[in-house]
């Protein structure tokens, strides 16, 4: 679908979306403890119905309602194939699970994920005795346990996600674990995994990032859990708010594990005009001054941070470039295209990128099939001088499919 989106002030308030990272990792934490479990404000974004998918092939039944979802956990594989969808953070947390099962399961995606490389999760499964075969080391993926448990060392420099599959999986593993990390990043969102398996009942212990202890025979307990509101999607509101507008933002948290909420100070940096209140945070528009930033521990916030940039003046600098590779899209690189069309310089070189800010002018755009690109186009088009077309901006839908129901509800002109 395209999507065009006038230059627009955008003013009132908004609740940030629900943290679709949350909403996987509870989904899978409350398919695996027998009884319900009530997930409050979860998120119906594309990879949350995979992650909804997947537990009811591997024995959940999944009740979603408006504003919260219903799961009775359940070990009975109903499903021996599963879709991922385009979800990385599912492929690779549930693969693991996937594995606590005696019989063959094989996963698949759609998409960019398809072109990923996979071969990291056979070898982190082949030392704890699971059976693992894959396509030359992409989708589609087998394997056959039971997880037998043990020692492990795994690399944590391209992702953090498999960590978290296997923090979840092993402590229903028959002997104990220690998982050995090399070279960990996104740390953050392991502490958001560790949080969840805390409520959820199950103990780990984290040794400094380097390595993890997981007792074995442990048990999940059903509960009620709350989803935060995503810092991801949310720094996308807030940096419209800094652009061209007077928004209001609710539903974030201050304090959360989410690596995204680093976002603040960005805006900060830049000199933005931003306050707080106990509930919300207040963005609006601002002359504002190039920043520099190591994204490196929170490399989603790149497109939101170079549309922001887009309006600083002068060059701004962010690090952690090589965060980028194998997501949605070659995602520096779609950066720099779609925002030269818009009149925006962005160069890269090693881990860095620099955007000059400037006179932002109307384009016809894409978004690769990005959601973060979609969204970040979307926002640098509210300051623009002529409308921005944005080619596939239904790919929002991957983490926020009330992206531009929400930036319309604020004033947007956005044409369909």
């Amino acid at each position: 679908m395209e999507r065009s989106v006038e230059p627009s002030f955008v003013d009132g308030d908004l609740k940030a979306p629900s943290s679709k990272s949350m909403t996987q990792r509870a989904i899978a934490a409350a398919m695996l403890a027998p009884g319900q479990s009530i997930i409050r404000n979860p998120s119906y974004c594309d990879d949350s119905l995979a992650a909804m998918s997947i537990a009811v092939g591997l024995g959940a039944k999944v009740e979603p309602g408006p504003g919260e979802m219903k799961i009775s956990g359940g070990f009975e594989v109903k499903e021996n194939k599963l879709n991922c969808g385009e979800s990385g953070l599912a492929i690779r947390m549930f693969t693991p699970v996937a594995a606590l099962y005696p019989e063959s399961i094989t996963l698949s995606g759609s998409g960019s994920l398809k072109n990923r490389p996979m071969s990291m999760i056979g070898e982190a499964l082949a030392q704890l005795g699971v059976d693992f075969s894959s396509r030359d080391g992409y989708l589609p993926l087998t394997v056959r346990g039971p997880i037998a448990g043990g020692k492990i060392e795994i690399d944590g420099s391209v992702s953090s996600q498999l960590l978290t599959g296997l923090l979840i999986a092993l402590p229903l593993a028959e002997h104990d674990s220690t998982i050995t990390v090399k070279n960990l990043k996104s740390k953050p969102y392991i502490d958001m995994t560790l949080d969840i398996l805390k409520d959820f009942g199950i103990h780990a212990e984290n040794n400094n990032y380097q390595s993890f202890y997981i007792p074995g025979k442990q048990r999940y307990i059903a509960r009620e859990y709350e989803v935060e509101s995503d810092w991801s999607g949310g720094a996308f509101i807030l940096v419209a708010g800094a652009i061209n507008g007077n928004l209001r933002v609710t539903g974030l948290k201050r304090n959360s594990a989410q690596s995204d909420t680093a976002i603040l100070k960005a805006l900060q940096d830049a000199g933005a005009n931003i306050s707080f209140g106990d509930d919300y945070i207040e963005v609006s528009r601002s002359e504002m001054n190039s920043f520099s930033f190591d994204a490196t521990e929170s490399p989603d916030l790149f497109p939101p941070l170079a549309a922001l940039a887009a309006y600083c003046s002068g060059t701004s600098v962010v690090k952690g470039v090589s965060r980028l590779a194998h997501k949605e899209s070659d995602r520096a690189g779609a950066l720099k295209d779609e925002f030269g069309k818009m009149g925006i310089t962005i160069s890269i070189s090693d881990d860095i990128m620099k955007i000059t800010g400037g006179k932002v002018t109307g384009a016809s755009t894409e978004s690769h099939n990005d959601h973060r690109i979609a969204m970040a186009l979307a926002v640098a088009a509210l300051g623009a001088n002529a409308k921005v077309s944005i080619r596939d901006s239904h790919s929002v839908g991957k983490s926020y499919p009330g992206f531009f129901d929400d930036l319309r509800i604020v004033g947007a002109m956005i044409n369909e």
